[in-house]
């Protein structure tokens, strides 16, 4: 079995969200606990790290809060893993393998003919290589395989 989702998944959905909102509430701290002459800092200096947090929530939970934590490729199926739960999908199962390279992180996005324990889609972040916006060796050979096992 090989794993076919990033190594890298955990600081993307754990660890750079705690430095993002981090970095955002010191610097709110530090403003808020600078003392000025006229007696606080201008509204517009604390409306946009507000901005940037809602903006970071929305983007993060739109495109990194649903990625899976593992992707394991068993041959005929995937196994797929979120925390401590996981769930085997056969090959035959998915329907359409959207492969979006061009952003970070990359992003793989399996539609399902049944929905199974995370629902009829499944997203996850395949390895990246040292090449920027290269394809995946790896998601190209899956998406053949996947279509492959569709016609039979």
């Amino acid at each position: 079995m090989q794993q076919i989702s990033s190594r890298s998944t955990f600081f993307i959905k754990r660890i750079f969200p705690m430095f993002w909102f981090g970095f955002l509430a010191f610097f709110v701290v530090m403003i808020l606990f600078t003392k000025d002459s006229e007696g606080g800092p201008p509204l517009f200096v604390l409306i946009v790290p507000v901005f940037m947090g809602v903006f970071g929530f929305f983007l993060m939970k739109k495109m990194v809060w649903d990625l899976a934590d593992q992707v394991t490729d068993a041959g005929d199926s995937l196994i797929i893993r979120f925390g401590n739960e996981q769930e085997q999908i056969p090959l035959s199962n998915i329907i359409n393998v959207s492969y979006s390279y061009m952003m970070s992180p990359p992003r793989v996005t399996l539609t399902l003919r049944a929905s199974g324990r995370f629902g009829n889609e499944v997203s996850f972040s395949p390895p990246q290589s040292f090449v920027p916006f290269a394809k995946s060796s790896v998601i190209t050979s899956l998406i053949q395989r996947v279509e492959a096992a569709r016609r039979t």
